[in-house]
Order: structure tokens, then C-alpha cells, then sequence
């Protein structure tokens, strides 16, 4: 089939995006192909459908498990053949994947990059000797060094090229700037006849605005009486998420919250609840957003600034999706914000000593004897080993990632698994079991609920078992592991464990080495992206959209038109006297100079000389920072 008609017989859709088919004709005349596409642009379309087209399997390695395991549940709806290995798998489960790729029932093998650095997993993919006909790398800025998420094991994605010489590689991403493009193509050894396309990163339909404020719930709640329809809430830690989600609650607007540490159940049902509109807001940390296809979100808020330019567009850029008119707007209290993106800046680089100290206590703490340890996976409780050793999370989180970026280990935070289980003795052996009355209608419940249970491992929710058996989540889970012991089911029960890959074998604190493009470059580099937010966040005079665009190495054709600061420019007095009437306006009740100057959308340098001046002719008094009319003044 033509690739637009896969489009609707799977999509629904009758036309591609641009260059949604542009980079799947690149791709299936076999050319290394680098798309980069803004959020929102529809960048699983363009290897999914080559992959129905192409004859072999097509590899997609994706970072995010969560969105891996969704893409495939997505897959498998819709009637195409897809299967995940990632760390959270059990051996039983990625031996079942490899066969069925091996037999030809698999069109897509999604996988962690953490994977391909076992020589174990290597040759399971050689030993399939099955046609790779394209190889996916989701999420590519991730192998760069430079970029904001660099993840090492992204490194040995190149092996792949050894393996499958004639597949062509194509890379995706949805924010790298021009330097990152550059070393993506180098490390993914792109061939020369390679090609690059890329959608603007230009958003017309989405109004960004800043908002200064004291009070931030304040202002938010003005924001969310001012607009309408769905909303995302930002923030950048789960205490917050609960409790801001508690205060617009109180205002009497539907709203719920979501962050990584929430159960797989709780995640999908907070997920579906505002995907279907009956929350209106959800407030989340950044683990929400990936994946979440909901295209008419109207307004997207940030209480907290992300450290840089990328990580806001991305997080934006779920507003709008449908090309409506929506906003991105940030509330920010311009002195604590400041300093906090430098506080941040110090947390994400602890000094060598500490992260030194986090390596030895790790490996303590999971009991790895020095020069052991290479290769081998471990469960990694980290609440645990904080609470342990009395460290505080932020810069341990950060000690850990750059260990990750050393190569010491990979690191892989909070792996959440559903419960998975699989018939695995014969039918005809089933009606020999010996079973009590609870765990026999636990079983039959289960099979009349699940299909493809005797094929495949299948998610299950222990919590559906107990409404349609009228048993308690004990009985269930008691039954479950009682047919796992007679061998019936391979029952894998659910958990969110972090892991450590050990990529090197355990060395002594002193042999740590950090090297300047690990610590120093990385911590410049990050000082740069926080500096390059602010100018976004705290540069009055310029379009903010231009902004980004630079920063994406995009050259702007014009300001945009429709952010904050450009329609307060054609609102801006064009001369002195509309600027002295323009502040008594505002002055109609007393207010701080910062106030006059918001509602103005005009620097203080600018406002301060004529505030002075108008001091001195008596039309308003200052009184400490609070600016008053005089009564009966009129501008002159």
C-alpha cells in the first residue's frame, strides 16, 4: 500500500503534515534521514508507516519506557505488530519478544539504549537473522554531548550500523539547535547522501506571554478565569503538584495532578480523566507530557522556568496542537525565580567530592565488591539509599546523571511496570489443577477478561480482578501467586524501580575520574542555557518567539505579532504626552512602579525619568515604592 493510504486506513488522517511525507520518501528511497519536528508534529508517522511498508523489522530505540510501552499499546490497537525490551522486562518476557521477531510477527522492536550496551543483546539481534530494513532513533539530541538530555548509552546506538550495514538510519527530534544537529549526524554516521528536513520551529497560533507576580496562585488563578478549555500546570516538584492542584480545586475548577512518583494505575487514570475533559486542569511535573497526544489544549502554564530554552519549547508546545488559538504563558517573581535557576544550576553540578562520595555508597549500598560489578543490572531503591545515607535527592539525582555522562553507569530513574502474566502450561493440564474456590475464580475471571494470555504476556490490573470477582486485592494477589507456584501462569506482579546498569566495574573513590567535558564544559554550557531562558523570560523589548527561534538557530522573518511584548509594542504611547496620560491611567488607584510598568509593558529605564519628572510638576507623589495621582492632576 501507498503510504497515504496506510495514513487512513490506520490514522484516520487524509494528508500528511509537513514533511511528514517528505522524510518517509527519504526514508524509503533509504537515505539517512535527520527530521526535526516541533512537538506536536507527528514524528511517530514518519517511521511507522515505512515500517508497514518496509519488508523487515524496523528497530526504534526510544529512551522513555513509558512512551515506549504507549506507542506499543497504541500499535497493537490499531492491528499492527509491535513489541518493547526495555529494563523492566524479565528475561522470560525479552526471550518472547526475540522469537516472534525471529518468526516474522514483529513489524516494529521498540528498545532502551541501555540495552545495546550488552554484547548479550548484540547477539540476540544477530542471531535472529531477520532483515533489519530501518533502524529509529527517537529523541536524537540525546546523543550529543551538547545537548540539554545527553544520555550516554545513546553512544552505541553506531553499533547498530555495524550489525545492519544496509539500513538507513533516521533520527528525530523535536528541539536541537544547529550544533546538536551536527553531532547527531556524525555519531549516528550518517552516509553522504543523507537528508535534513525540518518543520519551523514557528508557532503563529500559540500567544506566549510572561506574567510578573508576587503571588503566583494569584495570578494563575486569573490566567485560568481569563481562559477556557484544557490546561496544563507546570511545576518542577511533586509537593507542589498536590498542592496547587488542591488550590484550584478550591476556586471550584476541576483539576487533578501528575508526577512520576504516582502508580502506573494512578498515572492512566489521571491521564484519561483529563484527556477526556473531565478535569479541566492537570498540574504536573516534566513526567507529563510525553506522548500525551491531546490536541486541543487551550493554555499551557509554567509556575516554575525550566532551566532552558528547550525544555520549555517542548513542554509549550503541547498547547495547540489542533492549530487553534491557545497560550503558553509563564507567572514568574522575577528576584526568587532568578536565583532559583541558579540554585538549580549548583544542584545539577555538586562538587566532584560529593559525586565521588554518591559512586562509593552506591555500589556499597548494592553491594559491589570493587572490580565487580561489569555488565550486571541492578534494582536501585533510591528513597531508600537517600534515606540511608542522609543525602539530599536533588544533588544526588544530579551526582548519579553525571556518573551516567561519565560512562561509569546508566542510570535509569523509576521504571514503572504493570502486571503482566501468561498462561504457560497446557490446556488440557488446566483442568487437573488442584484449586481453591478463590483462586479458581480468580483464574476464570482472568481469562474471560484477557486475550492473548496463552500467546503473550498481557497487562492486567489486579484492581479490575477484584470488582468482577467481589474479592479483596489480597485474595487476588494470593491467587495469582498460588497459580504461579503450580506453574499455570508466569505472574509478573507490578513495581516502579529505578535500576543501575554497570557499564565498568566497580573502582575505588580515588579512580573516579571526571573529565572537563563531563563536569566543567557541561556546567558552562548549562549556565548558558539558563542565561539564554532569562533573556526569553526577562527581556521586555523583544518578540519572544524570535527568541527561541534564534536560539534553534532559525533565522526570524519578522516578530510574530501576537506575544506579549508585540502587542504591547502597538499599544505603547507613540509620544511623551500619551505616555504621561497612559500612567495616571493606571494610577487611577495607588500601585508600585513594577505595577506601571507590567501593565505598560514598558522597561523601568523608560518609565522612571518621566515618573520623576511628573514628581516635580506635582502630578503624583511617591511615597517609599508606591507611585499615587495627585488629586485633580491631568497630564500636561
Amino acid at each position: 500500500m501507498e503510504p497515504l493510504e496506510l495514513l487512513r486506513k490506520y490514522w484516520g488522517y487524509d494528508s500528511f503534515r509537513e514533511p511528514q511525507d517528505k522524510i518517509i520518501e527519504s526514508v524509503l528511497e533509504g537515505h539517512d534521514t535527520l527530521g526535526l519536528l516541533p512537538t506536536g508534529g507527528g514524528k511517530s508517522i514518519t517511521f511507522q508507516i515505512p515500517a508497514l511498508i518496509l519488508p523487515g523489522l524496523t528497530l526504534v530505540v526510544t529512551p522513555l519506557i513509558s512512551l515506549m510501552k504507549d506507542q506499543v499499546d497504541n500499535l497493537m490497537a490499531r492491528g499492527i505488530r509491535a513489541a518493547a525490551i526495555h529494563s523492566g522486562l524479565s528475561r522470560a518476557e525479552v526471550k518472547l519478544a526475540f522469537d516472534r521477531c525471529a518468526l516474522g510477527k514483529i513489524k516494529m522492536l521498540y528498545i532502551s539504549p541501555e540495552r545495546l550496551q550488552t554484547e548479550t543483546f548484540i547477539d540476540n539481534l544477530r542471531s535472529m537473522k531477520i532483515d533489519v530494513s530501518l533502524i529509529v532513533v527517537d529523541e536524537s539530541h540525546c546523543i550529543s554531548q551538547w545537548g540539554y538530555d545527553f544520555r550516554p548509552s545513546y553512544l552505541h546506538i553506531a553499533t547498530l550500523r555495524k550489525v545492519f550495514p544496509d539500513a538507513p538510519v533516521l533520527a528525530l527530534t523535536a528541539s536541537a539547535t544547529e550544533e546538536v544537529q551536527t553531532d547527531i549526524q556524525r555519531l549516528l554516521r550518517f552516509r553522504p547522501d543523507s537528508r535534513t528536513f525540518s518543520k519551523s520551529f514557528s508557532r503563529p497560533n500559540i500567544t506566549f506571554v510572561v506574567r510578573k507576580a508576587d503571588h503566583k496562585p494569584g495570578m494563575l488563578r486569573k490566567v485560568l478565569s481569563s481562559t477556557a478549555g484544557s490546561t496544563i500546570v507546570y511545576v518542577r516538584s511533586r509537593r507542589r503538584c498536590s498542592e496547587i492542584a488542591d488550590e484550584i480545586r478550591s476556586w471550584g475548577i476541576s483539576a487533578d495532578y501528575y508526577h512520576a512518583g504516582l502508580s502506573i494505575e494512578e498515572k492512566n487514570e489521571r491521564q484519561n480523566a483529563w484527556q477526556q475533559s473531565k478535569n479541566r486542569v492537570i498540574v504536573a511535573t516534566n513526567a507529563f507530557g510525553m506522548g500525551i497526544d491531546k490536541p486541543d489544549v487551550r493554555t499551557v502554564v509554567h509556575l516554575d522556568l525550566p532551566p532552558s530554552i528547550e525544555e520549555y519549547y517542548q513542554e509549550a508546545g503541547r498547547a495547540g496542537r489542533d492549530g487553534k488559538p491557545s497560550y503558553a504563558v509563564i507567572i514568574t517573581s522575577p528576584a526568587s525565580d532568578k536565583a532559583q535557576l541558579t540554585r538549580r544550576l549548583n544542584e545539577s553540578f555538586p562538587t566532584k567530592d560529593y559525586i565521588r562520595k554518591v559512586y562509593e555508597l552506591a555500589c556499597n549500598f548494592l553491594d559491589i565488591a570493587v572490580g565487580s560489578g561489569y555488565n550486571c543490572l541492578y534494582e536501585f531503591n533510591f528513597s531508600l539509599f537517600c534515606e540511608r545515607f542522609k543525602l539530599q535527592p536533588g544533588p544526588t539525582r544530579s551526582a548519579m546523571a553525571i556518573l551516567t555522562r561519565a560512562g561509569y553507569w546508566e542510570y535509569v530513574d523509576e521504571v514503572s511496570t504493570r502486571s503482566r502474566a501468561m498462561v504457560i502450561m497446557d490446556k488440557r493440564a488446566l483442568y487437573d489443577l488442584p484449586l481453591d474456590e478463590n483462586t479458581d475464580r480468580v483464574f476464570q475471571t482472568m481469562l474471560r477478561t484477557y486475550t492473548g494470555l496463552f500467546a503473550d504476556y498481557v497487562n492486567i490490573d489486579e484492581g479490575l480482578l477484584c470488582r468482577r470477582t467481589n474479592l479483596d486485592a489480597d485474595t487476588i494477589y494470593e491467587s495469582l501467586l498460588s497459580l504461579a507456584r503450580l506453574h499455570a501462569i508466569h505472574y509478573i506482579p507490578k513495581k516502579t524501580t529505578p535500576y543501575i546498569y554497570m557499564s565498568t566495574s566497580r573502582e575505588l573513590p580515588k579512580h573516579i575520574a571526571l573529565p572537563k567535558t563531563v563536569y566543567e564544559d557541561q556546567r558552562e554550557r548549562m549556565k548558558r542555557r539558563i542565561e539564554a531562558m532569562k533573556r526569553l523570560v526577562y527581556s521586555d523589548d523583544v518578540c519572544r518567539m524570535d527568541v527561541m527561534l534564534s536560539y534553534f538557530g532559525e533565522t526570524p522573518v519578522a516578530p510574530c505579532g501576537c506575544c506579549d511584548n508585540c502587542r504591547a509594542r502597538r499599544r505603547r504611547p507613540a509620544d511623551m504626552q500619551q505616555l504621561r496620560e497612559a500612567i495616571l491611567h493606571v494610577l487611577a488607584l495607588p500601585h508600585p512602579l513594577d505595577y506601571v510598568a507590567e501593565q505598560l509593558r514598558l522597561p523601568h529605564s523608560t518609565i522612571i525619568p518621566v515618573v520623576r519628572q511628573m514628581a516635580d510638576e506635582q502630578l503624583i507623589s511617591i511615597s517609599d515604592t508606591t507611585l499615587s495621582r495627585v488629586c485633580n492632576s491631568t497630564a500636561k
